[in-house]
């Protein structure tokens, strides 16, 4: 499948592959491989599709800053009106220095510790998605230090079953994240009783990559059960978060739309009050970016041809991780015999591949993009075999930002120090 007949913004001029209004190999040329490229406007139109199809309804689309952290794209969809939905403190400071909102994060995670949850609260965020009932206590006695009420909202676990790959599917009850729904009441009775705690909502996230909508509505069903109980208890909530999950096409998946989506969860909430709450991610920023990178050697072992390239596991790990499908193609057109090519990386380990069994044309110093490399790209990228982590750079219309340098090697080693001479 083409990456370009796929994919918004992307297109081919007289055999060039560009993105938006400017040509991938001449952002080759002048900022080096490997590196991310993300279109604006793919990231504008994606953010705004949640948007549109809640218009005349309270509710907070909360970016999940795990899927790409870069802060010029937080500062993107900061100005756009984005909330965002954090796991660390790491990514609170990124959100406040893109000039994110306190009041519109959201802070999930199953580990906060107390100096994170000190800081988030003197910052003033939304709300806790608190996931434990130890960390319930730790929340309380912090915020009962600062003489202030925390506010929360509980992750419920429905035990819902997403279909997804069993790395990301965080909505099952063998799965380390959230309360089992079953033992929610207790929960918010608990929370009720302690003065320095502030009821806000309710928050599930049953996995990611969704392509089917049918989980994320029962889940909703279960949750909305669990608010009516909340109801007839005296414990009224403010805000109901649905999650993300959210899937994209990366070969031939065919995802329900934001507004497909969103649609039948109005319909289900009907005349609810509530604010509606949503942490998308990977839906907003996959399909905004390519992985450029360039052809090294070509290789053929027995009947297998490698393309031997410059990028590798630790700049995009989800082909190793995950055993996922990316769309790829050369950058430019080539007169080459197509060859079905192993796409591969220098890093040291057989797992490290972009891609397999892919007819291409190609010649050593070809480009190749790497199409949907926007989320879980950069931001699991590493230094594995003391490799540089790629530049970023972000596109909008003919002009080219960049948005992250490229490390040095001295990147490499700072911070680390050589023992005393003897």
């Amino acid at each position: 499948m083409s990456g370009v007949d796929s994919f918004a913004h992307f297109s081919r001029q007289q055999g060039e592959l560009f993105i938006e209004q400017r040509n991938l190999n001449q952002i080759a040329d002048q900022y080096g491989t490997p590196c991310y490229v993300y279109s604006s406007a793919v990231l504008k139109e994606n953010f705004d599709a949640y948007s549109q199809a809640l218009q005349g309804r309270e509710h907070l689309v909360c970016f999940a800053v795990k899927a790409c952290s870069n802060i010029a794209i937080l500062q993107l969809l900061a100005r756009r009106g984005a909330g965002f939905d954090i796991v660390s403190v790491g990514e609170l400071e990124r959100v406040l220095l893109a000039g994110g909102q306190p009041e519109k994060i959201v802070f999930s995670g199953v580990a906060k510790t107390a100096s994170e949850m000190r800081r988030a609260l003197e910052v003033g965020i939304h709300c806790f998605n608190v996931e434990s009932a130890a960390e319930l206590e730790v929340l309380a006695d912090v915020a009962s230090s600062m003489g202030i009420r925390a506010p929360i909202s509980l992750r419920v676990n429905p035990d819902v079953d997403a279909g997804t790959h069993p790395y990301i599917s965080t909505g099952l009850k063998e799965n380390k994240f959230g309360i089992a729904i079953e033992h929610a009441l207790d929960f918010y009775q608990r929370a009720a009783q302690l003065p320095s705690i502030a009821i806000k909502g309710v928050d599930c996230h049953i996995g990611s990559q969704l392509t089917d909508a049918a989980p994320l509505l029962d889940a909703l069903d279960r949750l909305l059960a669990l608010v009516d109980q909340l109801e007839e208890q005296a414990i009224t909530l403010s805000h109901i978060d649905l999650g993300g999950g959210l899937g994209v096409r990366y070969f031939d998946e065919q995802p329900p739309t934001a507004d497909d989506y969103l649609s039948q969860v109005l319909q289900r909430l009907g005349d609810r009050t509530q604010c509606l709450v949503l942490e998308p991610g990977r839906s907003i920023v996959a399909n905004s970016a390519v992985l450029l990178t360039e052809t090294i050697y070509l290789k053929q072992s027995g009947e297998k041809h490698f393309a031997i390239v410059d990028a590798a596991m630790n700049d995009m790990l989800r082909p190793s991780l995950y055993q996922a499908w990316m769309a790829v193609e050369n950058c430019s057109a080539s007169t080459a015999p197509e060859k079905t090519y192993d796409v591969v990386g220098p890093v040291c380990e057989t797992g490290d591949w972009l891609a397999k069994g892919r007819p291409l044309r190609l010649a050593t110093g070809d480009r190749l993009a790497l199409f949907s490399a926007g989320a879980y790209g950069f931001t699991m990228a590493s230094n594995y075999n003391s490799r540089t982590r790629a530049a970023e750079l972000l596109v909008d219309g003919d002009q080219c930002h960049l948005i992250r340098e490229r490390e040095t090697l001295a990147d490499l080693t700072r911070g680390e120090h050589l023992l005393n001479p003897e």
